[in-house]
């Protein structure tokens, strides 16, 4: 299969041309190889490739002979290295697969590689020091986003249709919206990190996808859904498959529209406009939208300082158990200075300020689930500004703590990270561009818990009404002929 042709499908169509014999899963394989050859020397989006193991028979699952990147953190695939994009876990390899991998590999998906985190993930910008920058395919000199920019940008270069993520403060959203694709994050308790782990973060990670067509997303998170026997938290089960609800009607929904973020943030002229164009949007397709401001139940500030207690004494856990795993020290030959200072921050949070930022974490929920007690949904910018500058984001770190280095991550991606608090899903969508750069920008839509469903009839909408899959990057694997 040619090049040209692989980028043309999204996955279920890749599936669905295996199942009729067309092509092999094999041959889907050695296009998305050819594929990451053509692009990634110029967006370092892939840390790893393997050759894949796992071979679906045709039509034995939804997206069966589909090529598939993993992110290079929080899901084990036996034999393979995880190495959360730190020099402190360089070298780690997985002695099983997590209950996540054992799905991705029943939903059909070929998994041939891993994409590139930041350190830790504890950013919103893919820069580590362990593999480099990733680099926006729309734009090189620019940002990827964080943390899941390498499954961003490959996917939005056309490795794969599809790839996996992780969000624990925008992570699937910010790529989503800086590499102009589809990225929703789930419910708590809608994806198992089991079993290695009760809850990641106290229950702020969630696993998901990003991809280039809705329907992707609601495929994969169709077979990936669902409890593991032990698992902390558990969203109820939707009366039908996300895959259908992409194709019924919204209805009329109530939407509320936030123009500026929580804490003062401004969000800038480009994507002020492209939030005026996406209301319009909305009312010409029947919905009810409406200027809000929506209360978090605490001030920003106490938000920040919550967010930072919360954060920084799960990141000193981890660090603590690599560094004694690997005998490895932890200072800066392990660590880049935003992670090290956090590290060092986190050890002197107590734990009645850990319980303390707990219960602040309680009461943003409740806060944010009675905005939905009046609402279908939220509308937001996913992110207040065009994707960063590379270079520019750590810049000064060395002089922050951890307190410092979070606000200064808050501060890019004010917008998402309370839904992660609150635990409800939330979405990234590419309803339209930069007219002057042309770069993508993402429009985020929240809605209450447990309703993934009325997110994906929206975006459904939204895809067909506004229509994304046209508009490619300027590293496109499209772009070369291949063979």
């Amino acid at each position: 299969m040619r090049i040209t042709e692989y980028v043309s499908f999204d996955a279920v169509g890749l599936a669905e041309l295996v199942t009729e014999g067309e092509v092999t899963p094999a041959e889907l394989e050695a296009a998305a190889r050819e594929a990451a050859q053509a692009v990634n020397p110029q967006i370092n989006a892939i840390v790893e490739t393997w050759p894949a193991d796992d071979e679906p028979s045709p039509g034995s699952a939804p997206l069966a002979g589909v090529p598939f990147l993993i992110k290079d953190i929080a899901v084990s695939m036996a034999g393979k290295r995880m190495e959360l994009g730190s020099r402190l876990a360089a070298g780690n390899v997985s002695s099983a697969d997590s209950s996540l991998m054992l799905r991705f590999r029943r939903a059909g998906l070929v998994t041939f590689g891993r994409t590139a985190t930041p350190e830790m993930a504890y950013s919103n910008t893919t820069e580590p020091v362990l593999y480099g920058a990733t680099r926006n395919p729309w734009d090189l000199a620019r940002s990827a986003g964080g943390s899941s920019g390498g499954s961003g940008a490959a996917v939005a270069a056309g490795v794969v249709p599809i790839a996996h993520a992780t969000d624990a403060a925008g992570s699937i959203r910010v790529p989503a919206a800086h590499n102009g694709l589809f990225g929703l994050k789930p419910t708590r308790g809608r994806v198992s990190v089991g079993p290695y782990f009760d809850e990641l973060f106290n229950g702020l990670v969630v696993h998901g996808s990003i991809s280039r067509t809705v329907r992707d997303s609601a495929t994969l998170l169709d077979q990936i859904r669902g409890p593991e026997p032990g698992d902390p938290y558990f969203a109820q089960e939707p009366s039908r498959p996300y895959v259908e609800e992409v194709t019924r009607h919204p209805g009329s929904a109530r939407i509320g529209v936030l123009t500026q973020a929580w804490g003062g943030r401004r969000t800038t002229t480009p994507v002020a406009d492209a939030l005026s164009h996406t209301t319009r949007l909305l009312e010409s397709l029947g919905h009810q939208v409406e200027e809000v401001e929506v209360d978090l139940g605490v001030d920003w500030e106490e938000f920040v300082l919550a967010s930072a207690r919360q954060w920084t004494a799960n990141l000193t856990a981890s660090v603590d158990e690599l560094a004694a795993a690997f005998d490895r020290p932890i200072d800066s030959s392990t660590l880049e200075p935003p992670i090290l200072a956090s590290y060092h921050y986190g050890q002197r949070v107590t734990g009645a300020q850990f319980v303390t930022a707990l219960e602040i974490r309680n009461r943003i929920a409740r806060s944010l689930a009675r905005y939905f007690g009046t609402h279908d949904i939220l509308l937001t910018p996913t992110v207040p500004e065009l994707p960063l500058l590379l270079g520019t984001h750590a810049a000064g770190a060395e002089t922050l703590d951890g307190l410092g280095w979070l606000r200064r991550l808050l501060d890019h991606s004010p917008f998402t990270a309370p839904f992660n608090v609150a635990g409800t899903p939330a979405m990234s969508v590419p309803v339209t561009a930069d007219a002057e750069t042309g770069l993508p920008i993402g429009m985020q839509f929240a809605a209450g818990y447990g309703l993934e469903g009325r997110l994906f009839r929206l975006a459904g909408q939204l895809e067909q009404a506004s229509p994304w899959s046209g508009r490619t990057p300027t590293v496109w694997a499209g772009n070369h002929t291949g063979h």
